[in-house]
């Protein structure tokens, strides 16, 4: 080695600390330089002040190099680039695409950008579920219509006792045609052609058997044979169609303050819709039918929906005992189904979300606790002002929502025993209590409802805070 070793920068040429071999400086692709280069410090695609080309070459490519997992990933973006043998060799100075693939591969520091976020696998369709709550809450007006059923007593009982059954047999039902629709659409219409009309015939016969004979007898029957099509068409996902079946009621009922309509138009109204929905139901079933029917594989057992059965039941109970004397306060908890519907959605799509942004089981079930508390509060919130509004007690109405919520939340996972049983021990109690000492107070329905609703969120968090039950 002679001369000495230059410590300080040079004229603005040179950014680099070099042990030169030859007095020449003159960079030809010929030349042998043993070059030390300092580790850069700056930013990745900041071009380098050298006039090395295969530096400048690594400053342009940088961003696409860094990615990179392997030298032959940039040789393939180097022969992406058209990169010749003769441009190698004649400007780079390395023998072929591979050497210069790994050179640029080592001076290239690793950057792997962040993947864009996935699309939410469970994005609730905002449209349908706003339309499900107001289809939940629409057939009320038919009840506007028919005053004189709602005189209390027997006739009532009846369709009170009709409605019960309806709801439990349209919960078991709904749960076993989705299980159906898993071979195939024609088994699951196959499901509804049998269930359908064995439901609603056996609430008419209740219906009709608690009320006696009379015009309530004939409206148990209508509203039991309206309860059944619209399930038909909810599960078959015909929500417009449902929606066209109740303009009739909806007009009648939005013309009775200005307009009387008489005992002809109140009851040919509500007959119209019931037309109309029976008739779509059976148009919608016809139409699984005509599909290729799928495999036959091994068919659910009844006792798997009778859970779902149950709990429909015991809902039924627990509304029919909050709103007992506050009519309206059933219909805000009705329209509050559709974002009930909403929020179990989110609530699954945060759900996966947690899963990508949390590495252990305990932040796991803690970020858990967090989406089931803001789901919760964002669901039963609204309810104390809608309570307030139709003079309802709202805390009875809260605790309620958030049984049934927790309770569907659970359902939606698979999980129907549990829930069935917590609420029909809930709605057992409480119907002991008004066959006893006659209606519970206010408190009494908050405190069960309330006691309920925590144990569902405890059963939530200890079933469902496990990432497993995501994956």
């Amino acid at each position: 080695m002679s001369g000495p070793i230059s410590l300080e920068p040079g004229d603005g040429q040179d950014d680099t600390l070099s042990l030169r071999l030859a007095k020449d400086t003159a960079r030809r692709p010929n030349d042998t330089t043993l070059t030390l280069r300092l580790p850069r410090t700056g930013h990745v695609g900041r071009r380098s002040r050298t006039d090395d080309p295969v530096d400048r070459l690594a400053a342009e490519l940088a961003e696409r190099i860094g990615p990179a997992v392997h030298a032959y990933e940039v040789a393939a973006l180097l022969e992406s680039e058209g990169l010749t043998s003769e441009r190698i060799q004649g400007q780079y100075g390395h023998p072929d695409l591979f050497s210069l693939a790994e050179d640029l591969f080592r001076k290239v520091p690793r950057s792997f950008p962040e993947p864009p976020p996935p699309p939410d696998p469970w994005a609730p369709d905002h449209v349908r579920c706003a339309l499900r709550g107001a289809l939940f809450a629409l057939p009320a007006l038919a009840y506007l219509l028919v005053p004189p059923l709602w005189q209390g007593g027997r006739e009532t009982q009846g369709l009170i006792a009709a409605a019960l059954l309806s709801w439990a047999w349209g919960q078991g039902l709904g749960h076993r045609t989705h299980l159906r629709l898993v071979a195939g659409r024609h088994e699951a219409g196959r499901t509804l052609l049998a269930g359908a009309p064995a439901g609603a015939l056996l609430a008419s016969a209740v219906g009709a058997a608690v009320a006696g004979p009379g015009p309530a007898a004939l409206f148990a029957v209508a509203q039991s044979c309206y309860l059944a099509a619209a399930g038909v068409l909810l599960v078959l996902g015909r929500e417009r169609v449902l929606l066209a079946a109740l303009v009739p009621v909806a007009a009648g009922a939005a013309a009775l303050p200005w307009w009387e309509p008489g005992p002809l138009p109140r009851t040919a109204l509500p007959l119209l819709t019931l037309a109309l929905a029976v008739g779509a139901a059976g148009h919608a079933v016809r139409g699984t039918l005509k599909v290729p029917p799928g495999p036959e594989g091994r068919r659910p057992p009844p006792a798997a929906s009778l859970p779902y059965g149950l709990f429909g039941l015991a809902a039924g109970v627990l509304v029919l005992s909050v709103g007992r004397g506050h009519t309206l306060a059933v219909v805000v908890l009705t329209v509050s189904m559709g974002p009930a519907e909403w929020l179990l959605y989110r609530y699954r799509g945060l759900s996966v979300a947690a899963l990508r942004a949390t590495t252990t089981p305990r932040a796991f079930r803690l970020r858990q606790t967090a989406v089931l508390t803001v789901c919760l509060v964002a669901y039963v919130l609204p309810l104390i002002p809608g309570a307030l509004l139709t003079g309802a007690d709202p805390l009875p109405l809260a605790a309620l929502g958030a049984t049934l919520w927790t309770a569907l939340l659970l359902q939606a996972f698979g999980i129907g025993r549990l829930p069935a049983a917590i609420c029909c021990t809930v709605a057992a109690g409480l119907t002991a209590v008004h066959l006893l000492h006659g209606p519970p107070g206010p408190l009494t329905l908050a405190l069960s409802c309330g006691a309920a609703a925590a144990v569902l969120a405890g059963c939530v968090l200890w079933l469902l805070g496990r990432p497993t039950a995501h994956a």
